[in-house]
């Protein structure tokens, strides 16, 4: 079975600001122009070059994922740095397997549409794939992807399972925690969230939780990069479900992890206990966090 990847620049519109558009094209340029080659290198096939990245095809997941590793840690080990900035250019790649239909030598199906949301759910130097590309990996693949539980892709009307791939050495351990061992069914449904020191206390329905701007929200939160509702948290069956709904997206750090599952018009399972960052990452100026705990 093919597999898909799309591999975007992380920022790039930043870039283009920061840099002028003159010499953020051409380092975008020189940028798709590597991670074609090296696509191409591990059996890929480049369909389109996308301003700030690319969109391959793979003849199966295994090579797919292999050379999406190889080209992340390229990208630690020789970290291309613009003039004028002081930090590396960051990849978000996305995977999928499936079916394809080539037309006039671009290809389209459910698997192209899949890799593409994945790329943008993805956070800076994240892979991220589904249980199809679980399904078609080799067992020796396998236990580089962590599972990031059931979300809801933009566009799609079931849940995906995700699944993380885990390029980086010495993380097995903190990816467990994170991973595939934390998402069983959660009986008890009580939720805490503290926010500047004030602890909350929910029981959490179908009706849900309401965080934003808004004065009638459950949470308010007082930030210019909060939407007036920004999230929501609701029960389903077992299971508790933070949704983001927001103009600016929504980052979520599982316990102590530095990287985040970064939603956009998307959804995950709120498990254990972390962080929720609202419209920013948690490292930007005051950052409105909301710390969660199931309990």
């Amino acid at each position: 079975m093919p597999a898909v990847v799309f591999a975007d620049v992380v920022g790039s519109t930043g870039l283009f600001e920061q840099m002028g558009d003159v010499n953020a094209s051409q380092l975008m340029s020189g940028l798709t122009t590597l991670l074609g080659t090296v696509f191409e290198q591990h059996q890929g096939r480049v369909v389109k070059l996308l301003g700030d990245g690319v969109f391959a095809v793979f003849p199966d997941a295994g090579t797919a994922v292999a050379a999406c590793m190889l080209l992340q840690s390229r990208f630690q080990t020789d970290p291309v740095i613009p003039i004028g900035r002081t930090t590396p250019i960051q990849m978000q790649m996305g995977v999928e397997s499936g079916e394809l239909v080539q037309i006039d030598g671009d290809f389209f199906g459910d698997a192209v549409n899949s890799a593409a949301r994945l790329a943008d759910l993805a956070g800076a130097d994240q892979i991220l794939t589904t249980q199809n590309v679980w399904d078609a990996l080799m067992p020796g693949q396998r236990p580089s992807l962590r599972s990031l539980g059931p979300m809801q892709l933009r566009g799609k009307t079931q849940t995906t399972h995700i699944y993380r791939v885990e390029w980086q050495t010495g993380r097995d351990l903190d990816a467990t925690a994170m991973g595939t061992s934390m998402f069983v069914p959660v009986q008890q449904r009580t939720l805490a969230l503290t926010m500047q020191g004030r602890t909350q206390f929910f029981e959490v329905t179908t009706t849900g939780i309401t965080i934003g701007r808004a004065t009638d929200a459950t949470l308010p939160v007082l930030d210019p990069r909060v939407s007036r509702i920004h999230a929501t948290i609701r029960r389903r069956g077992t299971q508790i479900v933070l949704a983001d709904v927001s103009s600016f997206g929504t980052w979520v750090y599982f316990g102590s992890q530095t990287e985040a599952v970064a939603l956009r018009r998307s959804e995950c399972f709120l498990v254990g206990y972390g962080q929720i960052s609202l419209g920013c990452k948690m490292d930007a100026d005051k950052a409105p966090l909301v710390a969660f705990e199931v309990t």
